[in-house]
């Protein structure tokens, strides 16, 4: 399971966020993940619960803001969602896109200090 060596990648960063900004504690990390990242949102939310154990996450929520994956088709200047299996032809003109433009992400958007 990578869920895992990504929550405490997780973790980690936010800690260092954290003390940075001069914070004992974190209530939420928020993290982007896109259809096409290869990570299981129920499995990372899992790990996350696993690896912010002693940390100053301790008590920490971990939000998931899902992305769709998206696709640019020059031909019709348009964007189309690939859809998971992903499927990268265009809807309206059935060709082929090689211009992906999101669905791949998986960052850390937010840390939330404990009040």
């Amino acid at each position: 399971m990578h869920e895992l060596s990504i929550a405490t990648a997780i973790v980690e960063q936010a800690e260092e966020i954290a003390r940075a900004d001069g914070v004992d504690g974190v209530s939420s990390v928020t993290v982007r993940v896109g259809e096409l990242a290869g990570v299981v949102p129920d499995a990372l939310h899992f790990a996350f619960e696993v690896a912010r154990d002693g940390t100053a996450l301790a008590a920490a929520r971990l939000v998931v803001e899902q992305v769709t994956a998206r696709a640019w088709c020059g031909g019709c200047a348009e964007e189309f969602a690939v859809g998971m299996p992903p499927f990268f032809w265009c809807p309206r003109c059935d060709q082929p896109s090689q211009d992906l433009r999101s669905g791949r992400e998986l960052e850390i958007t937010g840390v939330e200090a404990v009040p």
